[in-house]
């Protein structure tokens, strides 16, 4: 392999999940036996994508805003939001435009944990919308994805907190489903009844985006 064929692409070792110390929720795909989905290359780097750019954030007006089918709607402050309690999740990560990174630690706070704090969801509540501070991004989700045991508002990746171009200071992330649906900038979720399109969606990315189905375009 060339030099620049290795920086791009990971070909070392995979990490246990043994290895890394209890307490870790392991993500259901980290135990397949082949772990790459049909037309995906695995990466080296973390590329960055996104629909228009970052958006400038001031922590101090971070708002997470949590509402919908909920009987009590709720906005955590950023301040807030750090004295809840945090899991780490090991699991890989796989975006629409072929590119596979295996083996992600992240760290943050579970999508279940956030349910707990509003109260039950009711049971006509399926669907949610994901919110972020670009622009008025949004993606949609089946609900059990988004309350999957391996999915939460991420503030940390491989030890380190997230970066800006990466979704800090806190983004979706759902393993299991496309990259795209792991909404950066996480600024509301909305519990629906109905599945509603979000941006991609609209513009021709499948509405539910399972990565092992190749669910990336149209419904």
């Amino acid at each position: 392999m060339l030099d620049f064929e290795r920086d791009k692409f990971q070909d070392e070792a995979l990490r246990r999940p043994e290895e890394l110390g209890p307490g870790i929720i392991i993500s259901p795909d980290i135990r397949r036996a082949g772990r790459i989905p049909p037309g995906q290359s695995r990466t080296r780097k973390w590329p960055v994508l996104d629909a228009g750019g970052p958006p400038r954030i001031d922590l101090a007006q971070w708002r997470l805003e949590i509402k919908g089918l909920i009987d009590k709607p709720i906005r955590f402050s950023w301040e807030q939001f750090k004295q809840l309690p945090t899991v780490k999740v090991f699991a890989d990560f796989h975006c629409v435009t072929r590119w596979s990174r295996l083996g992600n630690l992240w760290e943050g706070v579970s999508t279940r944990e956030l349910v707990r704090q509003i109260g039950p969801v009711p049971p006509q509540a399926r669907f949610v919308m994901a919110y972020g501070y670009d622009f008025g991004w949004t993606t949609n989700l089946p609900l059990e994805m988004f309350l999957a045991e391996d999915a939460l508002i991420a503030t940390h990746h491989d030890g380190e907190p997230l970066t800006l171009e990466h979704g800090a200071p806190a983004r979706l992330v759902v393993p299991l489903l496309y990259a795209w649906k792991s909404a950066k900038w996480l600024a509301g979720i909305e519990f629906l009844e109905r599945d509603k399109a979000g941006f991609w969606e609209r513009n021709g990315y499948h509405m539910h985006g399972d990565p092992w189905r190749e669910e990336r375009f149209g419904y």
